[in-house]
Parts: structure tokens; sequence; C-alpha cells
């Protein structure tokens, strides 16, 4: 019969290797689902071309993603558009993160299907159309109210920013009194640098070179769009000139001379009122926000950044102002963890001209944080089934004091002291083994049955994994039988090891003390 101590050490240890059996299969199942959903719409490789400075706009992207889709182990090779808006919702605005979603490709519509909110949306679908329906984070939806059937209104915040430029160059002079120096300097040359001979007008090298600087760094101030579209005119004419090495000289004909002395004549009539006026008129179009309608709601989980939009990929371009462009090109391959080797792979096949990211760069910091996690945790709750060893070396040490008779009278007839020793030793590790599997064994049934005991929690009106953080109905498990077996066997060796040190004592008493004592 086990005594009550030894029956309390034995449910410490269980208890101890149940809850790590438990938490470490949480975590690896929030982790392997967290990463499955990342994976239905994140590209596995996001191709973008290199620029010194800023973001690389592809606009003739179908050639390369050809090209990037004859890699080896890519299976689709589809645009890439990603972007904040302004979304507008019964007088409730805030920012917002969006994901283009290539509606021809099969993959991705059925990662966002497998997100949807069915529970709480059930009306929710991954259909959207060409231009006009969105699926959002069922943490926006939670915010604003929002429910499957409602029109919301979505600001480009690139509107706002062509909104800006445009009242900056309303505060402005025209541009001859703006940047008066350069201006008179490039005007001088196109009106007065000019010699004519046989129909033909020509101009020495230098001159027309400083003139088509001195143009081209007016474009790229904060002027008026007329007066921006008038000196772009001028270069081109300027582009068209003819260069003569021998003579120092560019000849144009008669008809391009007379477009750059038009050219130059109108920026210095522009009327300032009247390009204002025509400039706030044209807002109109720019300041409108698209209408959409809210087609579905996905459960987002508070442990993964996830954009809180999916929209069609034309009206992602038009929301990111790309028109035809896009900003990279999402690869996706026959197993998501090659993404490394091919990556690798790739970038001496494509050049220099363009980088690769793989989804596990992309997420790096949040699978640290996962993983930084569990390892506290795993430390933190391993100490549980050590106070379960000490635990059981004191039942141990209490065992070899009542029987110490026992002791004497084994010893008295000739007991060995490692024969002594295995007999305490033995019975600890009985306790260990017992308590190691039992709790193992307990564990895997609790997360058997996570979903019904979930369901009873909720029923007390205690919810300690609420979907609306984790993003799961159920909590996710999953079952790592080599970690369960090294719990196991590390609670068994501590417990052995709890046991050899009030055996190693037993064994080192007294007999004739010990029976004369009694």
């Amino acid at each position: 019969m086990l005594s009550s101590f030894t029956l309390i050490s034995l449910i410490g240890v269980m208890l101890g290797v149940l809850v790590l059996v438990v938490v470490m299969a949480v975590y690896a199942g929030l982790e392997r689902d967290v990463k499955g959903r990342l994976l239905g719409f994140t590209p596995h490789i996001l191709l973008r071309q290199n620029m010194e400075i800023g973001e690389g706009l592809m606009q003739d992207w179908q050639e390369m993603a050809a090209k990037a889709k004859a890699l080896p182990r890519v299976q689709s090779a589809t645009a890439f558009v990603s972007d904040n808006v302004i979304i507008d919702f019964e007088s409730w605005q805030r920012p917002v993160m969006f994901r283009g979603i290539d509606t021809s490709d099969a993959v991705q519509v059925e990662g966002i299907a497998r997100m949807l909110d069915r529970e709480g949306h059930p009306d929710s679908t991954a259909d959207l159309g060409i231009d006009d329906r969105v699926v959002v984070s069922s943490v926006l939806a939670d915010q604003l109210g929002l429910r499957v059937g409602d029109s919301v209104r979505l600001y480009s915040t690139r509107n706002f920013e062509e909104v800006m430029r445009v009242y900056r160059a309303t505060e402005k002079p025209p541009l001859r009194e703006a940047y008066a120096e350069a201006w008179k300097r490039a005007s001088e040359i196109l009106e007065k640098g000019w010699s004519a001979k046989q129909g033909a007008a020509s101009i020495p090298i230098g001159e027309l070179s400083d003139a088509y600087q001195l143009l081209s760094k007016l474009s790229g101030e904060v002027i008026r769009g007329p007066e921006r579209d008038l000196l772009v005119g001028l270069m081109l004419a300027m582009e068209a000139a003819e260069k003569d090495e021998a003579a120092g000289v560019y000849r144009v004909d008669a008809e391009t001379r007379k477009l750059l002395a038009d050219g130059v004549d109108a920026l210095q009539k522009t009327d300032a009122e009247k390009m204002d006026g025509e400039a706030l008129k044209g807002l109109k179009s720019i300041v409108l926000p698209k209408e959409v309608t809210v087609a579905g709601v996905y459960l987002a989980s508070q442990m993964a950044v996830t954009p809180e939009l999916f929209v069609p990929l034309p009206l992602a371009q038009d929301l990111a102002g790309l028109g035809e462009g896009v900003q990279g090109i999402s690869l996706r391959l026959d197993d998501a963890y090659a993404a490394e080797q091919v990556a690798a792979q790739s970038r001496d096949a494509l050049g220099p001209g363009w980088s690769l990211l793989t989804w596990g760069a992309q997420y790096q910091t949040f699978f640290a944080l996962i993983n930084q996690q569990r390892v506290m945790m795993y430390f933190a709750l391993s100490f549980i089934v050590l106070v379960s060893a000490f635990s059981m070396m004191a039942v141990m040490f209490t065992v070899t004091i009542q029987k110490r008779r026992e002791i004497g009278v084994m010893k008295a007839l000739g007991a060995a002291p490692g024969q002594i020793v295995r007999v305490f030793l033995y019975q600890g590790m009985i306790l260990g083994f017992c308590g190691a599997v039992l709790g193992v064994v307990l564990g895997r049934l609790v997360i058997h049955f996570r979903g019904p005991i979930q369901g009873v929690f909720r029923s007390l009106g205690f919810d300690p994994f609420a979907a609306s953080f984790t993003g799961f109905g159920v909590l996710p498990a999953h079952h790592n039988v080599s970690e369960q077996v090294v719990i196991a066997v590390m609670a068994f060796v501590l417990c052995s090891l709890a046991a050899w040190v009030p055996a190693v004592f037993a064994a080192r008493s007294d007999a004739a003390k010990s029976l004369r004592n009694l």
C-alpha cells in the first residue's frame, strides 16, 4: 500500500510533467498554426528590384514573373502589393494596412478562406471579385463594429501626398519668379544662344547642356503641374537635337526651334490664379474614396502582425498609386521550408539587380519571440518538476527514518551498503517512472479534450485563451513526441537522484546504533 507521503510525491511529479507537456504542446501548436496562416497569404520568397533610393516599382512585372516561375521549386509567381490606407465607417476613421490578393491564384484565395471566422461571421467568403470587395481582420471588425455586407470607404494616403503637393505648389509664385535666377539663365540660353544657318539652328554643346540641367533641376522642385508639363516638353524638344562633335554644337530643325521658343514664351506668361483654380478642381478626383463591401472577416491573432485588409490586386494597385505596376513578385514554392535554399540559388541566377526576401527573414522577429517564450516557459515550469523531486527526497528521508529498524536488521544480517541503496533507489525510480508516464498520458488527454475544457471555462465566465487574442476558437496544440520523451526522462532522472541521496545516508547509518535506539 502506498503511504500518503509517497502518493503526494507521485502526484507532484505527475502534475509537473503534465503541466510541461501541456504548455509545450500548446506553444508548438500556436507556432505551427500561426505559421500555417501566414504561409496562406505571405510570399514564400518576395522578389523585388533593387534601387539606390527607396523601393523599386516594377511596371513590366509579367515578364519577370515568367522568368521567376522557371526557377527550381517555384510553383507560382504573382504580383505583390502592400500599403496603408485610411478606412472610414460611420464617421470612424483609422489607418490600416492592406495586402493585395491575386484572385486568379487559387492558393492565395484558399489561404484566406482557411482563416475566415465562420463561427462569428458565418456569411464570410474569400470571393473578392475584381475591385469592390474586401476581407477584414476580426480585430478591425470588433473595433469598428463591421459585419459582412457593410460598406466602407478607403482613402489612399498616396492621394493625400498628392493633395499636399498641390497645396504647397499653390502657395508659391510662378516658376519664373520663385526660381528667378535659374529660370533667367535657362531662358536666355534658349532665346539668344542660337545661330541660324540654312534653315537650321545651332547652339554650343555646353550652352544647351547647361540649360537642360537647369530645367531638369527646376522640374524636381515644388511647382505647379502645368509648369512641370511645359518644362518636360522643353526637355523632350532639346533631346531631339542632333549633336555635331566636330563643330561643337547641337543642331535642331525649324520646327523644334519653334517648339522651344513657344515653350519658353508659355512659361513666361503662365497665370498663377488660373493654374491654381484648375489644380484645386482636379483635387476632387484625387480625394474621392473607394467604396467597398466587406465580403468576409478573418480571425486575426494578436500574436502575429497581419494586414487588416485583404483586397483584390487591381484595387491594391489603385490604392497604392502604382497604376499597372507592382512592388514585387510573390513566389510560392512546393515546400515553404526550402525558401532559404531556393533564395540562395536564385540570387546567382537573377543577378545583383534583384533582392529576395524569404518568409523566415520577414517574420524572424516574431519567430524569435515565440522561441524565446518557449524557452522561458520550459525553464520556469521545469522548476515544478525540480520541486517535486525535492519533495520526493524529503519523503525518502522520512521513509529511511521510519525504516531504521529494518535497515539495522538488514545490515546486521550482512546486507552490503549497495543493497541498502538499491532498495530505496528502486522505490524512487519506480515513483519517478510512474509519475513521468502518468504525467505524459494525462497531459496528452488534456490536450485531446482541450476544446471541452475551454468550454467549461467559458461557461464559468473565464476564458484564459480568448479567441480574440489567440485567433483560434480552440487552442491549437501539437504533440512533439521527442520533446515529451525528454520531459519524462528528465523527471525520471531527477526523481532517481532525489531517492539516491537519502538512500546513501541510510546505507551509511550504524546498524547497532539504529537497533539500540528502538
